[in-house]
């Protein structure tokens, strides 16, 4: 073992040296970055080999030439916002969120725009708004999180209802192989196939097997795979695969999480936005009313339709969070927010009075309001935002985490599976809020597991194991949103038999045939309780230190930029704000001096600008 570790410290070092004479990018193998890329949005922790952030997909290649040729393996990652486990691992982290961040081409006339990975959604969304476009997705870390991470993720958002996800947006896509093949893939016709294969080599290897694949499982997965299930994101898109559905191979890889290839370029696919909305606000006697109603108001044809309970409300008014915008609700204990878009403001409230009229028909005991002034809309949807803010850390529980906070049904089947799912929180003792994209039937939550201790552990695994039972007997998904990573991917049998694992694992055979990028998530996956950065030997820092050394965190009021200011650690995350991550200064360090951490620039010094300073309370997790 100790032979082992020697010799990897050794590749470790020879390809940092050889990475740092091969290209301009940031070759960073310290101890410091290694530490902050330790970790995401998620409850896991893999301390990565190094990080590296190219300037040019050539360097990109460049680096993976150079992986495989140390045989180590890689993993992409964006705004590192993933909440599964997916965004960490042993492998060399390729960062494209610094560099390879351009909008290459917006063709307003065909509603498409060509991206590079690291393009932030809001930059691109920013872009199009003069054309009347947008792109759908639009998950609630929209100016933060990078395209490629939600083509890997294949993520949703507030207007799902409308637009789908991300795989559904997705037209082509430029991708690298971890054999150094780079090929652009797309919808894909008999013909095509037929063409690609007489080509002969490496690609023509790829699309013969993938031909062969989809005609061995074909049948299985239109038999097996859900239907009416609008947020499936657990396992692989292998229905794009089908002759029916366009034979989209790009489709059928979003979602893959760095586990097929890496992306260097997409295509995407961009939607009309309607200039006006309307917001109707109904407040129903609880959450399963509210989701009760959802079919019915679906029928309306909303934009966007979320909903939440009175917990999330009560936790925002312990945290005086968004407290001045709290009486725009109308009273209830449950919530449904439906947004409605036309080229007119009057079309829009109408078709909001018609939704209104139409759950009044369903259900007597509601009270609802339209609104129509954008202000008074922002600060509606700054409430239904603030769920993950506000269920973070709670009075009553202390801290909620991840680990089963996404799960989908389909919309007709929400109201009753809210009903068995509470039950099942009761069961095992455990308290949260219940909010989400009620419209997909997707529902967040922060749970208060206790991941400190092995007895906590094990019980968290027998919850999830029974909520996974209970998604499945509604017909449902692991995963509505985030992905399946490491937090879910040992359930995928579960919900997809064995037969089709074994098709996912030999969908990326095709792809990474040395089983080199991102190991041990999704396919042939960790335990979901392997590599907790808590876990019973973090049980003993649960308690904060004493001042002087206890640790805040500072955020610079310049863009997306962060500094820590921290005890004499190495480094740490906070999981309160997936990105405050940054570097170590001393704990007397006055919050003026503390350097900056840019996330979009990656840089220490403060690059995108100056201000003012706040602060809020983070977890005790350290990295």
């Amino acid at each position: 073992m100790a032979q082992a570790r020697d010799k990897n410290a050794f590749a470790y070092k020879a390809l940092a040296e050889e990475l740092q004479s091969q290209i301009t990018g940031d070759v960073r193998f310290d101890e410091g970055s290694r530490a902050l890329y330790a970790t995401d949005a998620s409850n896991y922790r893999q301390l990565p080999l190094g990080v590296v952030l190219p300037h040019t997909v050539r360097e990109l290649e460049t680096v993976v030439d150079a992986c495989r040729s140390y045989a180590l393996p890689v993993l992409a990652r964006g705004g590192g916002t993933s909440l599964a486990g997916q965004c960490c691992n042993e492998a060399v982290i390729i960062d494209t969120s610094k560099y390879l961040n351009r909008i290459l081409q917006i063709d307003p006339e065909r509603r498409r725009a060509w991206v590079e990975p690291g393009v932030i959604l809001d930059e691109l969304r920013d872009q199009t708004q003069s054309y009347g476009l947008t792109f759908g997705p639009d998950p609630s870390t929209h100016d933060h999180i990078c395209l490629g991470g939600m083509i890997g993720n294949n993520s949703c958002g507030v207007h799902s209802v409308q637009t789908g996800r991300t795989a559904d947006n997705l037209a082509r896509l430029d991708i690298l192989t971890y054999d150094g093949l780079r090929m652009r893939v797309g919808p894909t016709s008999e013909a095509d196939f037929e063409r690609i294969i007489a080509q002969g080599g490496c690609r023509g290897e790829i699309y013969a097997a993938l031909r062969a694949f989809r005609d061995k499982y074909a049948n299985l997965i239109r038999e097996c795979f859900p239907r009416n299930l609008p947020r499936r994101v657990s396992g692989f898109n292998l229905d794009e695969l089908l002759p029916e559905r366009g034979c989209n191979i790009a489709r059928a890889l979003a979602g893959t999480e760095s586990t097929c290839v890496l992306i260097t370029g997409a295509e995407l696919e961009l939607v009309p936005q309607p200039p006006e909305r309307a917001l109707l606000v109904v407040g129903f006697p609880s959450v399963y009313e509210a989701a009760d109603a959802v079919p019915a108001l679906l029928e309306s044809h909303p934009i966007g339709l979320e909903g939440m309970d009175d917990v999330l409300v009560r936790q925002m008014h312990e945290k005086s969070l968004h407290t001045d915008k709290l009486h725009l609700l109308p009273k209830g204990g449950g919530w449904l927010l439906a947004e409605f878009g036309a080229e007119e403001c009057g079309a829009a409230r109408a078709k909001a009075e018609a939704g209104l009229q139409c759950l009044r028909q369903e259900a007597t005991a509601i009270t609802g309001r339209i609104v129509t002034d954008p202000d008074e809309q922002a600060k509606l949807w700054k409430v239904r935002e603030a769920g993950l803010a506000a269920t973070a850390k709670t009075r009553d529980s202390g801290y909620a985490w991840e680990g089963w906070e996404d799960a989908a049904v389909p919309p007709a089947k929400l109201g009753a599976y809210l009903r068995e799912f509470r039950a099942l929180l009761d069961r095992y003792g455990y308290a949260c809020s219940l909010y989400g994209h009620f419209g997909d039937g997707c529902i967040h939550v922060r749970i208060d597991f206790d991941l400190f201790s092995r007895e906590g552990i094990a019980r968290y695994r027998r919850f999830v194991q029974a909520a996974a039972d209970l998604v499945l007997q509604y017909d449902g998904s692991l995963s509505g949103e985030h992905g399946d990573g490491q937090s879910r991917a040992e359930l995928l049998p579960k919900m997809f038999g064995p037969e089709l694992v074994e098709a996912f694992a030999a969908f990326k055979r095709i792809w990474d045939p040395q089983g080199k990028l991102n190991p041990g998530k999704v396919v042939k996956p960790y335990a979901l309780d392997e590599n907790l950065r808590l876990g019973p030997s973090f049980a003993h820092r649960r308690r904060p230190p004493t001042s002087p050394t206890r640790k805040t965190i500072v955020i610079s009021s310049m863009p997306a930029c962060v500094a820590l200011a921290s005890a004499p650690v190495a480094a740490f995350t906070a999981t309160s704000c997936a990105q405050a991550i940054g570097r170590p200064v001393t704990s007397n360090t006055q919050p003026e001096a503390a350097p900056a951490y840019c996330l979009r620039c990656r840089e220490t010094t403060p690059c995108c600008g100056g201000g003012g300073i706040r602060r809020f309370s983070t977890p005790w997790i350290y990295a």
